[in-house]
Protein backbone atom coordinates (compact mmCIF):
# COMPACT_ATOMS: atom_id res chain seq x y z
CA UNK A 1 0.00 0.00 0.00
CA UNK A 2 2.88 2.38 0.78
CA UNK A 3 3.09 4.94 3.56
CA UNK A 4 0.80 7.49 1.93
CA UNK A 5 -1.86 4.88 1.25
CA UNK A 6 -1.49 3.58 4.79
CA UNK A 7 -2.03 7.04 6.28
CA UNK A 8 -4.72 7.93 3.77
CA UNK A 9 -6.73 4.93 4.95
CA UNK A 10 -6.09 5.66 8.60
CA UNK A 11 -7.06 9.31 8.35
CA UNK A 12 -10.22 8.75 6.29
CA UNK A 13 -12.65 9.52 9.12
CA UNK A 14 -10.70 12.61 10.20
CA UNK A 15 -10.41 13.82 6.63
CA UNK A 16 -14.15 13.40 6.05
CA UNK A 17 -14.79 15.76 8.97
CA UNK A 18 -12.53 18.58 7.85
CA UNK A 19 -12.20 18.46 4.06
CA UNK A 20 -15.73 19.58 3.22
CA UNK A 21 -15.40 22.52 5.59
CA UNK A 22 -12.06 23.60 4.15
CA UNK A 23 -13.34 23.33 0.60
CA UNK A 24 -16.18 25.69 1.44
CA UNK A 25 -14.02 28.37 3.02
CA UNK A 26 -10.95 28.18 0.76
CA UNK A 27 -12.36 28.66 -2.75
CA UNK A 28 -10.04 29.93 -5.45
CA UNK A 29 -9.88 33.72 -5.53
CA UNK A 30 -11.41 34.46 -2.13
CA UNK A 31 -9.52 37.23 -0.35
CA UNK A 32 -8.18 36.52 3.11
CA UNK A 33 -9.89 38.40 5.94
CA UNK A 34 -10.62 37.88 9.62
CA UNK A 35 -13.92 36.12 8.86
CA UNK A 36 -12.05 33.55 6.75
CA UNK A 37 -9.50 32.99 9.52
CA UNK A 38 -12.29 32.41 12.06
CA UNK A 39 -13.91 29.86 9.76
CA UNK A 40 -10.56 28.17 9.18
CA UNK A 41 -9.98 27.92 12.92
CA UNK A 42 -13.35 26.21 13.40
CA UNK A 43 -12.67 23.73 10.59
CA UNK A 44 -9.30 22.76 12.06
CA UNK A 45 -10.73 22.29 15.53
CA UNK A 46 -13.24 19.82 14.09
CA UNK A 47 -10.29 17.60 13.19
CA UNK A 48 -9.23 17.60 16.87
CA UNK A 49 -5.95 19.40 16.28
CA UNK A 50 -6.33 21.09 19.64
CA UNK A 51 -7.00 24.73 20.54
CA UNK A 52 -3.39 25.63 21.30
CA UNK A 53 -2.06 24.21 18.04
CA UNK A 54 -4.85 25.77 16.00
CA UNK A 55 -4.36 29.18 17.62
CA UNK A 56 -0.66 29.03 16.83
CA UNK A 57 -1.19 28.07 13.20
CA UNK A 58 -3.88 30.73 12.68
CA UNK A 59 -1.50 33.26 14.22
CA UNK A 60 1.19 32.33 11.68
CA UNK A 61 -1.28 32.60 8.80
CA UNK A 62 -2.51 35.99 10.05
CA UNK A 63 1.07 37.28 10.37
CA UNK A 64 1.92 36.11 6.84
CA UNK A 65 -1.24 37.79 5.54
CA UNK A 66 -0.48 41.08 7.30
CA UNK A 67 3.06 41.00 5.91
CA UNK A 68 1.77 40.51 2.38
CA UNK A 69 3.06 36.93 2.00
CA UNK A 70 -0.49 35.61 1.59
CA UNK A 71 -3.50 37.33 0.07
CA UNK A 72 -5.92 34.72 -1.29
CA UNK A 73 -7.57 31.62 0.15
CA UNK A 74 -5.87 29.12 -2.18
CA UNK A 75 -2.48 30.17 -0.82
CA UNK A 76 -3.36 29.14 2.73
CA UNK A 77 -3.31 25.35 2.36
CA UNK A 78 0.28 25.01 1.04
CA UNK A 79 1.41 27.42 3.78
CA UNK A 80 -0.47 25.45 6.44
CA UNK A 81 0.83 22.07 5.28
CA UNK A 82 4.42 23.31 5.25
CA UNK A 83 4.09 24.73 8.76
CA UNK A 84 2.62 21.53 10.19
CA UNK A 85 5.11 19.21 8.49
CA UNK A 86 8.01 21.44 9.50
CA UNK A 87 7.42 20.96 13.22
CA UNK A 88 9.07 17.52 13.18
CA UNK A 89 12.76 16.99 12.51
CA UNK A 90 14.05 13.67 11.20
CA UNK A 91 16.33 13.22 14.21
CA UNK A 92 13.62 13.23 16.86
CA UNK A 93 11.46 10.82 14.83
CA UNK A 94 14.19 8.20 14.56
CA UNK A 95 14.68 5.36 17.02
CA UNK A 96 17.76 5.98 19.13
CA UNK A 97 19.79 2.78 19.08
CA UNK A 98 22.33 1.91 21.75
CA UNK A 99 26.00 2.26 20.88
CA UNK A 100 26.40 -1.26 22.22
CA UNK A 101 23.43 -3.67 22.00
CA UNK A 102 20.95 -4.33 23.36
CA UNK A 103 18.80 -1.30 22.66
CA UNK A 104 16.14 -1.30 25.36
CA UNK A 105 12.69 0.02 24.47
CA UNK A 106 10.00 0.49 27.12
CA UNK A 107 6.43 0.47 25.85
CA UNK A 108 3.94 2.16 28.18
CA UNK A 109 0.25 2.98 28.00
CA UNK A 110 -3.12 2.44 29.64
CA UNK A 111 -5.17 -0.72 29.36
CA UNK A 112 -7.17 -0.77 26.17
CA UNK A 113 -4.84 1.51 24.24
CA UNK A 114 -3.55 -1.32 22.06
CA UNK A 115 -0.23 -1.46 23.92
CA UNK A 116 0.48 -5.19 23.82
CA UNK A 117 -0.46 -5.50 20.15
CA UNK A 118 1.77 -2.50 19.45
CA UNK A 119 4.66 -4.29 21.20
CA UNK A 120 4.19 -7.21 18.83
CA UNK A 121 4.08 -4.86 15.83
CA UNK A 122 7.32 -3.25 16.95
CA UNK A 123 8.94 -6.68 17.31
CA UNK A 124 7.86 -7.55 13.78
CA UNK A 125 9.12 -4.22 12.49
CA UNK A 126 12.61 -4.60 14.00
CA UNK A 127 12.81 -8.20 12.89
CA UNK A 128 12.01 -7.07 9.33
CA UNK A 129 14.98 -4.69 9.67
CA UNK A 130 17.25 -7.70 10.27
CA UNK A 131 17.57 -7.20 14.02
CA UNK A 132 17.27 -9.90 16.67
CA UNK A 133 14.50 -9.17 19.18
CA UNK A 134 13.67 -10.26 22.72
CA UNK A 135 10.37 -9.46 24.42
CA UNK A 136 9.86 -8.94 28.16
CA UNK A 137 6.29 -9.56 29.36
CA UNK A 138 6.21 -7.20 32.35
CA UNK A 139 2.45 -6.62 32.29
CA UNK A 140 2.17 -9.27 34.98
CA UNK A 141 -0.91 -7.78 36.66
CA UNK A 142 -3.03 -8.91 33.72
CA UNK A 143 -2.83 -12.57 32.73
CA UNK A 144 -4.33 -11.90 29.30
CA UNK A 145 -1.50 -9.50 28.46
CA UNK A 146 1.19 -12.11 29.16
CA UNK A 147 -0.70 -14.83 27.29
CA UNK A 148 -1.30 -12.52 24.35
CA UNK A 149 2.37 -11.55 24.09
CA UNK A 150 3.51 -15.18 24.32
CA UNK A 151 1.25 -16.02 21.38
CA UNK A 152 2.61 -13.08 19.37
CA UNK A 153 6.20 -14.12 20.17
CA UNK A 154 5.56 -17.61 18.83
CA UNK A 155 3.97 -16.25 15.65
CA UNK A 156 6.90 -13.91 15.12
CA UNK A 157 9.47 -16.53 16.10
CA UNK A 158 11.14 -14.25 18.64
CA UNK A 159 12.23 -15.06 22.18
CA UNK A 160 10.28 -13.88 25.20
CA UNK A 161 10.96 -13.69 28.94
CA UNK A 162 7.89 -14.03 31.16
CA UNK A 163 6.75 -15.30 34.54
CA UNK A 164 3.44 -16.22 36.12
CA UNK A 165 0.64 -13.72 36.67
CA UNK A 166 1.30 -11.53 39.71
CA UNK A 167 5.09 -11.76 39.49
CA UNK A 168 7.21 -8.70 40.17
CA UNK A 169 7.39 -6.77 36.84
CA UNK A 170 10.80 -5.36 37.75
CA UNK A 171 12.17 -8.87 38.32
CA UNK A 172 10.95 -9.95 34.88
CA UNK A 173 12.61 -6.91 33.33
CA UNK A 174 15.90 -7.66 35.11
CA UNK A 175 15.86 -11.28 33.93
CA UNK A 176 15.14 -10.07 30.39
CA UNK A 177 18.16 -7.77 30.51
CA UNK A 178 20.35 -10.69 31.58
CA UNK A 179 18.95 -12.80 28.74
CA UNK A 180 19.38 -10.04 26.17
CA UNK A 181 23.03 -9.55 27.12
CA UNK A 182 23.79 -13.27 27.24
CA UNK A 183 22.17 -13.93 23.85
CA UNK A 184 23.62 -10.89 22.12
CA UNK A 185 20.17 -9.54 21.24
CA UNK A 186 19.92 -6.31 19.25
CA UNK A 187 16.61 -5.00 20.65
CA UNK A 188 14.87 -5.73 23.96
CA UNK A 189 11.24 -4.56 24.02
CA UNK A 190 9.70 -4.31 27.50
CA UNK A 191 5.90 -4.46 27.69
CA UNK A 192 5.22 -2.63 30.95
CA UNK A 193 2.10 -3.01 33.05
CA UNK A 194 -0.97 -1.53 31.42
CA UNK A 195 -1.55 1.11 34.00
CA UNK A 196 -4.24 3.70 34.44
CA UNK A 197 -2.55 7.08 34.55
CA UNK A 198 -4.66 8.01 37.58
CA UNK A 199 -3.23 5.16 39.66
CA UNK A 200 -0.20 6.61 41.37
CA UNK A 201 1.13 3.32 42.76
CA UNK A 202 1.26 1.82 39.29
CA UNK A 203 3.15 4.83 38.01
CA UNK A 204 5.65 4.30 40.81
CA UNK A 205 6.01 0.69 39.62
CA UNK A 206 6.98 1.95 36.19
CA UNK A 207 9.70 4.11 37.74
CA UNK A 208 10.89 1.05 39.70
CA UNK A 209 11.21 -1.02 36.51
CA UNK A 210 13.35 1.70 35.02
CA UNK A 211 15.66 1.83 38.06
CA UNK A 212 16.10 -1.95 38.06
CA UNK A 213 16.87 -2.10 34.34
CA UNK A 214 19.45 0.67 34.67
CA UNK A 215 21.35 -1.39 37.23
CA UNK A 216 21.94 -3.98 34.49
CA UNK A 217 22.16 -1.72 31.41
CA UNK A 218 23.29 1.70 32.55
CA UNK A 219 21.87 3.85 29.74
CA UNK A 220 18.58 1.97 29.41
CA UNK A 221 15.89 2.52 28.40
CA UNK A 222 17.09 4.05 25.16
CA UNK A 223 13.50 4.73 24.11
CA UNK A 224 10.23 5.02 26.01
CA UNK A 225 7.33 4.75 23.59
CA UNK A 226 3.88 5.71 24.83
CA UNK A 227 1.03 3.98 23.02
CA UNK A 228 -1.95 6.28 22.61
CA UNK A 229 -5.37 5.32 21.33
CA UNK A 230 -6.06 7.76 18.48
CA UNK A 231 -9.80 7.48 19.04
CA UNK A 232 -9.66 9.37 22.36
CA UNK A 233 -8.48 12.64 20.81
CA UNK A 234 -7.61 15.41 23.27
CA UNK A 235 -7.71 13.02 26.24
CA UNK A 236 -4.51 11.52 24.84
CA UNK A 237 -2.69 14.73 25.73
CA UNK A 238 -3.63 14.33 29.41
CA UNK A 239 -2.39 10.73 29.38
CA UNK A 240 0.90 11.76 27.81
CA UNK A 241 1.45 14.48 30.41
CA UNK A 242 0.95 12.07 33.31
CA UNK A 243 3.18 9.35 31.84
CA UNK A 244 5.89 11.92 31.20
CA UNK A 245 5.96 12.64 34.93
CA UNK A 246 6.80 9.00 35.71
CA UNK A 247 9.32 8.39 32.95
CA UNK A 248 10.88 10.34 30.11
CA UNK A 249 8.64 9.53 27.15
CA UNK A 250 10.77 9.83 24.01
CA UNK A 251 8.17 9.05 21.39
CA UNK A 252 4.59 8.10 20.67
CA UNK A 253 3.04 5.10 19.00
CA UNK A 254 -0.35 6.24 17.73
CA UNK A 255 -2.57 3.15 17.64
CA UNK A 256 -6.07 2.57 16.23
CA UNK A 257 -5.65 5.36 13.71
CA UNK A 258 -8.02 3.55 11.36
CA UNK A 259 -10.88 3.78 13.84
CA UNK A 260 -10.45 7.44 14.69
CA UNK A 261 -12.10 10.62 13.49
CA UNK A 262 -9.58 12.54 15.61
CA UNK A 263 -6.34 12.05 13.69
CA UNK A 264 -5.57 15.74 14.01
CA UNK A 265 -4.51 14.97 17.58
CA UNK A 266 -1.02 14.33 16.13
CA UNK A 267 -0.69 18.09 15.59
CA UNK A 268 -2.02 18.96 19.04
CA UNK A 269 0.29 16.53 20.83
CA UNK A 270 3.35 17.90 19.09
CA UNK A 271 2.42 21.48 19.90
CA UNK A 272 1.55 20.92 23.57
CA UNK A 273 4.05 18.26 24.59
CA UNK A 274 6.98 18.40 22.17
CA UNK A 275 6.92 14.59 21.96
CA UNK A 276 7.29 13.21 18.43
CA UNK A 277 5.08 10.53 16.95
CA UNK A 278 7.47 7.76 15.91
CA UNK A 279 5.07 5.05 14.75
CA UNK A 280 1.46 4.76 13.64
CA UNK A 281 -0.64 1.62 13.71
CA UNK A 282 -3.64 0.45 11.74
CA UNK A 283 -5.74 -2.61 12.53
CA UNK A 284 -4.67 -5.83 14.21
CA UNK A 285 -2.31 -7.37 11.65
CA UNK A 286 1.33 -7.54 12.62
CA UNK A 287 2.39 -5.69 9.45
CA UNK A 288 0.10 -2.73 10.20
CA UNK A 289 2.85 -0.43 11.47
CA UNK A 290 4.74 2.38 9.79
CA UNK A 291 7.34 4.91 10.97
CA UNK A 292 5.68 8.30 11.11
CA UNK A 293 6.45 10.68 8.26
CA UNK A 294 5.07 14.24 8.65
CA UNK A 295 4.97 15.07 4.94
CA UNK A 296 2.92 11.96 4.16
CA UNK A 297 0.71 12.60 7.18
CA UNK A 298 -0.07 16.16 6.09
CA UNK A 299 -0.77 15.15 2.50
CA UNK A 300 -3.11 12.37 3.65
CA UNK A 301 -4.86 14.63 6.17
CA UNK A 302 -5.68 17.35 3.65
CA UNK A 303 -6.12 15.26 0.52
CA UNK A 304 -9.08 16.46 -1.51
CA UNK A 305 -9.13 20.04 -0.26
Amino acid sequence: MGLFGFLRKGLAKTRDKIVSGLRAILPFGRKIDEALLDQLSDAMLVGDMGPKAVAGLIGEIRAAWKQGQLSEAQEILPFLKARIAGTWSSSDRSIHLADKPPTVIFVVGVNGSGKTTSVAKLAGYFKSQGKSVLLAACDTFRAAAVDQLVIWARRLDVDIVYQSTGSDPAAVAYDACDAAIARGVDVLIVDTAGRLHTQEHLMRELAKIQRVVQKRIAEAPHEVLLVLDATIGQNAINQAKIFSQATKVSGLFLAKLDGSAKGGIVVGIRDELDIPVKFVGLGETIEAIEPFDPESFVEALFEGV
